[in-house]
């Protein structure tokens, strides 16, 4: 299909990506912050509480892309119910039960991050179901990644502009009226959209896993044995996981290896501002060269940057920032091209009826690294003498800039030669059938 997509259909679907993006820093940011200060709840109670809470909604992705595949006929009530949830969660966060803050917590962020998971898994998967060609599905992700990336600057800048001159209380009340209007017209501009979107229809019916048919592909055994699934999802794990690494420890790196802790909301901005640049970069290329070959681009682009980034010194804040636009430049490829990917799979095996489990397994994918990532990077630093904040020796410098830069590069070389090898295997199980 050639037909050239609209700018409007790309907005009116991927402006749900904004709310959904703006809802991730308050919930895991804030909330903890202001339930220690307001209801004055112990951080450890929170934190344990946080890290319980993370795992269940990791868990519950695969039984979210179960149920919205074998549903997909009411794929628009199961995107209105998560939208419930995600806004009635966040409404119940910034306003507690003082009575009982921790149950009342709990139950907000379990609410929040269930409808979270519901609509983005709905959302991708819509995406991949689009009737389009190839390059179009890079735009699609495109778009929706760029809105995105808009959604966690409005919310990185939110706070701090509805709350000047104001307590916190009234700061996140006003941040959650922004917010829920904002929610309520991307749903609107959805819904509209996907009565004329031209989605294509699962040829064949959901069947539950515990059918005997050898034939069942609801089965997540035979989903995840599929040899090109079974590969492309290492290829993401493993690649997430090497960004993941200097996401979990790059506030650390600013302030204690840099000395610049003053520049952190800056490096970020520059960070993400360049990925939601970066996106008409990555559609041209994936359209000239290839998505796998683009995709390579960007994680040699990651390599180089952050071998770069093992020698900053104190205070070379210009240098850094330049690290923080390049490795941005890269995150717009990473939040592109793999989904654009998966979508010409699905397309080439005609696995629409899969499709939500396969996006289900890349969120799932992307929390496990981002879990791995803190269980591994944080616990190697301690060993070797590192705490926050304390007088840095030139072998914690040594011991941090390896931990944030050379640790990845390693990760990202290891999955740009395995992706490289592959790429012939990839392309081919992409290629639509006759």
């Amino acid at each position: 299909m050639n037909t050239q997509l609209k700018r409007k259909d790309l907005f009116s679907y991927g402006l749900m990506a904004l709310p959904l993006a703006f809802a991730g820093l308050p919930i895991y940011l804030h909330a903890p912050d202001f339930y220690a200060g307001t209801p004055g709840q112990s951080l450890t109670s929170l934190g344990l509480l946080l890290l319980a809470l993370r795992a269940v909604d990791a868990i519950q992705d695969p039984l979210i892309g179960s149920l919205s595949d074998r549903y997909h006929q009411h794929r628009a009530l199961i995107l209105v119910l998560g939208v419930l949830m995600l806004g009635g969660g966040f409404w119940m966060l910034f306003h507690p039960h003082l009575s009982a803050p921790l149950t009342w917590f709990a139950m907000a962020v379990f609410i929040c991050t269930t409808g979270f998971s519901t609509v983005s898994i709905n959302l991708q998967t819509l995406g991949g179901i689009w009737q389009v060609s190839e390059h179009q599905r890079t735009r699609i992700t495109s778009w929706r990644e760029a809105l995105g990336l808009l959604g966690l600057l409005t919310a990185a800048m939110g706070p701090a502009l509805l709350g000047a001159n104001s307590d916190p209380s009234t700061a996140f009340h006003r941040l959650t009226i922004a917010y829920l209007p904002l929610l309520a017209v991307a749903t609107w501009a959805l819904l509209v959209w996907m009565k004329t979107a031209p989605l294509t229809r699962p040829q064949k019916a959901f069947k539950p896993s515990g059918e005997s048919d050898g034939e069942t592909r609801g089965h997540w055994r035979a989903l995840i044995s599929n040899p090109w699934r079974s590969r492309f999802f290492a290829l993401f794990a493993l690649n997430t996981l090497a960004s993941a690494i200097p996401a979990v420890l790059v506030l650390f790196f600013i302030r204690d290896r840099l000395g610049a802790a003053e520049y952190s909301g800056l490096f970020l901005l520059v960070y993400f501002l360049f990925g939601a640049l970066a996106m008409p970069l990555w559609q041209w290329l994936s359209k000239h060269v290839g998505k796998i070959q683009a995709w390579a681009v960007s994680m040699a682009l990651s390599i180089i940057t952050f071998l770069w980034a093992v020698f900053l010194q104190d205070g070379q804040v210009e240098a850094y920032a330049l690290v923080c636009a390049l490795s941005g430049l890269a995150l717009g490829a990473d939040l592109a091209l793999p989904p654009s990917i998966l979508a010409d799979h699905i397309a080439a095996e005609k696995s629409q009826a899969e499709a939500s489990r396969m996006f289900s397994l890349m969120t799932l994918l992307s929390k496990a690294s981002l879990a791995l990532a803190t269980g591994l990077a944080l616990p190697l630093l301690g060993l070797a003498g590192y705490q926050p904040g304390i007088a840095m020796t030139a072998e914690l410098n040594l011991t941090l800039s390896l931990s944030y830069a050379a640790l990845p590069c390693i990760l990202k070389t290891i999955t740009l030669v395995w992706l490289l090898s592959q790429a012939n295997h990839i392309a081919q199980a992409t290629t639509l059938k006759a």
